[in-house]
């Protein structure tokens, strides 16, 4: 691969993390994620496993040292563990320290093995509820046993699972603390998330918007919490909880900006480079692939990190529209 400068945004902040939707369809339906009824893109308008392979190496050539592969979900995309040991042959030494993968789970349990050969050792799994009832009325059709198979199936394939929990006033409020105590007990690290105003979905997020700030308080209630000097390249801060080797992570977009820090973009399926999630600036990177080379997606890579902005905007207003009109299936969570 050739060379080419560093990829540092206009803030002086250094991007060494890549996430790439491989796909925008979804096998569920999250309520607070997506409408039930969605539109997605033909498949003649996504990019090739071969155009993401390329692209991706663009970005390991200049500098991206973790990349994360995402959807929608990412498991529904047939060439996935092509994908996924393409990416992963860049790995010991060839300029990429980690890829990993973020998953509803629901397909993890077929794929655990062919997805820890191509390198990857540790996953994310969207898991809101383990309540049978309760999830598949988040997801509005999913089966928690599936899911529960799919989790123990790569754990039992020597990949690190880490749980993320988005945090949902009314519906999984009362299943944060006893997640925690599953995730102790199963040694699987833990991630709070609060709900992202991504996207026209069928109910208004602030029925639903639960502040980890106060998310927080309860749980130190019933834990021993220590503050964790870990970092693992995403915007989560980590607590150490006393009488496991687990860590508690908050992501916090709205009670507590990440921004400061961000080190990372987002690639969609259809080839658009997203230097924010809560923007809309974009850059084409498939036809820049398509009609110039590698020289055309470093011009269109450089132009994007010029208007990366400083931070998101996002807010959580009654009645208010979402900050961008895209789901999270989109570019990915």
């Amino acid at each position: 691969m050739a060379s080419a400068p560093s990829l540092i945004d206009r803030h002086g902040r250094m991007i060494s993390y890549l996430r790439i939707s491989v796909t925008d369809r979804c096998d569920l339906r999250c309520r607070y994620c997506m409408a039930e009824h969605m539109t997605f893109l033909p498949r003649d308008r996504v990019l090739s496993l071969e155009e993401i392979a390329q692209l991706a190496e663009r970005f390991i050539a200049r500098g991206v040292r973790k990349i994360r592969l995402t959807g929608g979900e990412p498991l529904v995309r047939r060439d996935i563990a092509e994908l996924a040991a393409w990416l992963g042959s860049h790995l010991d030494g060839g300029g990429l320290d980690e890829l990993t993968m973020t998953t509803n789970a629901n397909r993890l349990a077929p794929h655990a093995e062919a997805l820890r050969a191509a390198g990857i050792r540790r996953i994310n799994v969207s898991l809101d509820s383990r309540d049978p009832e309760t999830f598949r009325f988040i997801t509005r059709h999913g089966d928690i046993d599936q899911v529960l198979t799919g989790i123990r199936a790569a754990r039992d394939a020597g990949i690190a699972v880490k749980i993320n929990m988005v945090a949902l006033k009314g519906l999984n409020d009362a299943e944060i603390a006893p997640m925690l105590r599953w995730c102790m007990d199963e040694g699987y690290d833990f991630t709070l998330i609060e709900t992202m105003p991504l996207g026209a979905i069928d109910e208004d997020r602030v029925d639903r918007f639960l502040p980890l700030t106060q998310v927080f308080e309860d749980l130190q209630g019933q834990f021993d919490l220590t503050r964790s000097g870990h970092a693992s390249g995403g915007p989560a801060r980590y607590w150490s909880v006393d009488g496991s080797d687990i860590r508690l992570g908050l992501i916090s977009p709205l009670t507590a900006n990440f921004c400061d820090g961000c080190n990372r973009v987002r690639l969609t399926t259809e080839g658009k480079l997203y230097m924010c999630l809560g923007h809309d600036d974009q850059v084409d990177l498939k036809t820049a692939l398509r009609e110039g080379g590698a020289a055309a997606v470093d011009a269109a890579i450089d132009h994007a990190l010029s208007n990366k902005p400083a931070r998101h905007d996002f807010r959580i207003e009654r009645d208010a529209a979402p900050a961008v009109a895209r789901h999270m299936s989109v570019t990915g969570g």
